[in-house]
């Protein structure tokens, strides 16, 4: 008798940014800096996809804090296999599971600490992940520091790939530092200060220019 492989667990629901919107913000980069021109043509379109789910684009943003992205995308499978057939946990549900079974699924202790804090904001209604959409970019962000590691890095992250954000600049970023190294033909890799600096001339589409410095290829 066959036996059958499991069937794969559904995924939380994705949607891309409007693709007209996604189009005039890289025509008008595009006619405004020669170098990005010749990077976003490497690149092609802009494809900018967003997790619909805030509780999950954060369990999943603090779940790939310092991992590589195969570790990640393995880790993530298990924590969400704990709660089939859901794609994904509730807060309540994830407040309440053993941090042994957490840990076993891949998650460090450190981690585990942090999305139990974060489930029980949620649970408490100390963070009100309804309102974020409505807010401005720095009130999102100050409303989620707050929660155990999550820093400006990760809440920016969320901007970016789940409230679609256009104008986000995440200068403590590695892969924006580097490429903004490589796309300006700097000698060294531009300091949080600088690259703040730099990345005035790009506004108000930061995001798109930060969605293309990640993909840059490497013989650009």
């Amino acid at each position: 008798m066959a036996v059958l492989a499991p069937a794969p667990l559904p995924t939380p629901a994705l949607r891309q940014l409007d693709p007209e919107v996604l189009a005039a913000g890289v025509a008008q980069l595009r006619a405004g800096d020669e170098a990005l021109a010749r990077l976003i043509d490497a690149v092609g379109p802009c494809t900018l996809t967003l997790r619909q789910d805030l509780f999950f684009a954060l369990v999943h943003a603090i779940i790939s804090q310092q991992i590589s992205t195969k570790a990640k995308e393995k880790i993530v499978e298990r924590v969400c296999a704990l709660y089939a057939p859901a794609p994904f946990p509730m807060p309540h549900q994830l407040l309440a599971t053993p941090d042994d079974e957490l840990r076993v699924a891949g998650c460090s202790g450190a981690k585990v600490l942090y999305l139990k804090d974060l489930s029980a904001r949620i649970v408490a209604g100390t963070l009100d992940l309804d309102r974020l959409p409505n807010l401005p970019d720095e009130d999102v962000i100050a409303a989620l520091i707050g929660v155990k590691g999550i820093g400006r890095w990760t809440a920016e992250m969320l901007l970016i790939f789940s409230l679609g954000r256009l104008d986000v600049w995440p200068v403590d970023d590695l892969g924006v530092a580097v490429g903004v190294q490589r796309l300006l033909g700097l000698p060294e890799r531009p300091k949080p200060k600088e690259l703040r600096i730099i990345g005035e001339r790009w506004r108000p589409y930061r995001t798109l220019v930060s969605w293309y410095l990640w993909r840059m290829p490497r013989t650009l």
